[in-house]
């Protein structure tokens, strides 16, 4: 049996029948482009996948190198003009919908997610310089990420600010301008940097945050001092940049692409143009975020679903056990004729197929383009960060389970997968970042978006009277519980403190919603995917919904149960 990396019928389904994604691309071309990328993925993705995690990245002293099966695969895919595949011709794309790129990034991600990461982060790194860089500046370094011949980074953090871009301390300091724009010398470090030095590609593309110096030398407090810089490893006469890799980090997962500390200006500065004007940074820096945060989601969506499908398969070929009434001398049977099997199959497609749908809805409101897309889009964000990634995981470790001791050694597939899909919870803003996001900016502060998804779980809710009357009252009971909590946490000092557990409680009722759509909208086409999609909304209403509760319980206690002192502990 194949390996089901995703499942096709499902995609499909979501794509053309529940997002209508034929009134913004034309269905030949859609399925053509994922044809090409499942079929890109399994022969050229999947087959380093375990030796790609075996073999790391080496440093020496020309640089990092990678496995030599994945720098093939990453030309493979710039050979097959995915990296612009979501840019308009007129840069040298090929003009598809955010929703249908990421329909075929699913599959790379399935069949090997540290492969694909430096596309993600290419395509994202030349649609920032797109959209906030000068004409030269997109000329000389967004159309070589598009065209994949150059790939892209995005430096961030440092080895002493982590998640708090406030205390950036790498230092710009303006020496000139030139056809490129106002040219700055940059010195400091950066940490964690995915694919910050390698042996891909013809030059690397370092979009850095930075703090530029006052007069007197110091740098602005805080993170509205931030501005954003192209750093390019090789600079436009070819010579090498003062940009060097300090050392690599050794990690649990994502082992197939470097992740770097990087040292900018050792030997006197490296070399960089301001994007934009001094001060923006943060805020241009947010729209690569967030692409990446949907990546990242729809990333861990598609570990959880590759998870499920080799849980799924061993589950229906290996005998063990009898079942109850037929005595030691009944015949073994699958283990998914086992309730307890079955139960958590039934979680892993509830769980990774729901993240699945969550991420592939948040591209098509990227695609929408109306006021109410953008504001539902950016209360959904964090959602789609923190749901797939969490209960990706936790759908990763049921697909362990199902495989019993066999699933905890690396003989099989799923124990990478957990231990690649364990980044995701913590990279492009940690969850309980996610939280403090959607609770104190987005809903205590905002609430546009709420307003928005209030009106279409509505409508979904009014629907629903034939067939899935249950699920649609335990939807709405949830739904109320989740706003009573929200009022509460209106009139409360310490709501921040308790936003992650309502960050679970709030995502798990969205995807509540998303299956009871789904489940409408499957009726009628085709018995299986009608009867799965069922399946998923009876199981999550009986057995998924009633943890908001819970949750939200915890959020009602308060931030008092968090006092303690620390020598109690």
């Amino acid at each position: 049996m194949s390996l089901r990396l995703l499942d096709r019928e499902f995609l499909d389904f979501c794509l053309h029948d529940w997002l209508a994604v034929g009134e913004i691309a034309e269905r030949e071309t859609v399925d053509a482009v994922l044809d090409l990328s499942e079929t890109l993925a399994r022969e050229r993705y999947l087959t380093h996948f375990k030796a790609g995690d075996a073999q790391e990245p080496q440093i020496g002293p020309e640089g990092v190198t990678v496995h030599a099966e994945v720098k093939a695969a990453v030309g493979a895919y710039a050979e097959l003009g995915l990296f612009g595949a979501g840019f308009p011709e007129d840069l040298g794309g090929h003009g598809l919908p955010f929703t249908v790129t990421c329909a075929s990034f699913a599959w790379f991600a399935a069949a090997n997610i540290a492969t694909s990461s430096y596309a993600m982060l290419t395509v994202a790194n030349a649609r920032l310089i797109a959209e906030f860089g000068s004409a030269a500046q997109v000329d000389a370094f967004a159309r070589p990420q598009i065209a994949g011949r150059w790939l892209g980074t995005m430096c961030l953090s440092e080895p002493q600010a982590g998640s708090d871009l406030g205390a950036v301390r790498t230092r710009a300091e303006r020496v000139g301008e030139d056809h490129l724009g106002h040219r700055y010398r940059l010195t400091g470090s950066k940490m964690w940097i995915s694919g910050g030095e390698h042996d891909i590609g013809e030059n690397i593309v370092h979009l850095v945050l930075a703090k530029v110096a006052a007069g007197d030398g110091r740098l602005p407090e805080g993170t509205a001092g931030l501005s954003l810089f192209i750093v390019p490893r090789v600079l436009p006469d070819g010579a090498r940049n003062d940009v060097a890799v300090a050392g690599l980090n050794h990690k649990m997962g994502y082992r197939a692409i470097p992740n770097c500390l990087l040292a900018f200006g050792e030997n006197g500065g490296a070399t960089g143009w301001l994007v934009g004007r001094e001060g923006q940074g943060l805020r241009q820096m947010f729209m690569m975020m967030n692409e990446a945060r949907i990546c990242v989601g729809l990333g861990a969506a598609a570990l959880a679903c590759r998870g499920y499908g080799h849980a799924l398969g061993y589950a229906q070929e290996r005998l063990q056990g009898r079942l109850q009434g037929l005595g030691p001398e009944g015949a073994s049977v699958p283990i998914i004729a086992h309730a307890a099997v079955r139960r958590m199959l039934l979680a892993q497609k509830a769980l990774g197929e729901g993240a699945l749908a969550l991420c592939l809805y948040a591209a098509r409101l990227v695609d929408g383009g109306d006021d109410d897309s953008a504001a539902l889009l950016a209360l959904l964000t964090p959602v789609v960060k923190t749901f797939s990634s969490e209960m990706g995981l936790e759908a990763n470790a049921m697909a362990i389970q199902v495989h019993g001791g066999y699933g905890y050694t690396r003989d099989f597939d799923v124990e990478q997968v957990y231990r690649d899909n364990r980044l995701n919870p913590i990279h492009e803003g940690t969850t309980d970042i996610q939280a403090i996001d959607l609770l104190g900016r987005k809903l205590l502060r905002q609430g546009e978006g709420l307003a928005v998804l209030k009106g279409r779980i509505t409508t979904t809710l009014a629907a629903a009277s034939d067939g899935f009357a249950d699920q649609a009252d335990a939807l709405k009971a949830v739904w109320a519980e989740v706003e009573a909590g929200l009022e509460m946490l209106r009139e409360t000092e310490a709501a921040l403190e308790v936003s992650t557990p309502f960050l679970f409680a709030f995502g798990h009722a969205v995807v509540g919603w998303i299956w009871l759509d789904l489940a409408l909208s499957a009726r009628g086409k085709g018995e299986l995917l009608e009867q799965g999609t069922a399946a998923a909304l009876r199981y999550y209403a009986a057995c998924e919904l009633p943890r908001v509760n819970a949750w939200l319980a915890c959020c009602a206690a308060g931030a008092e149960v968090l006092e303690v002192d620390p020598g109690w502990m």
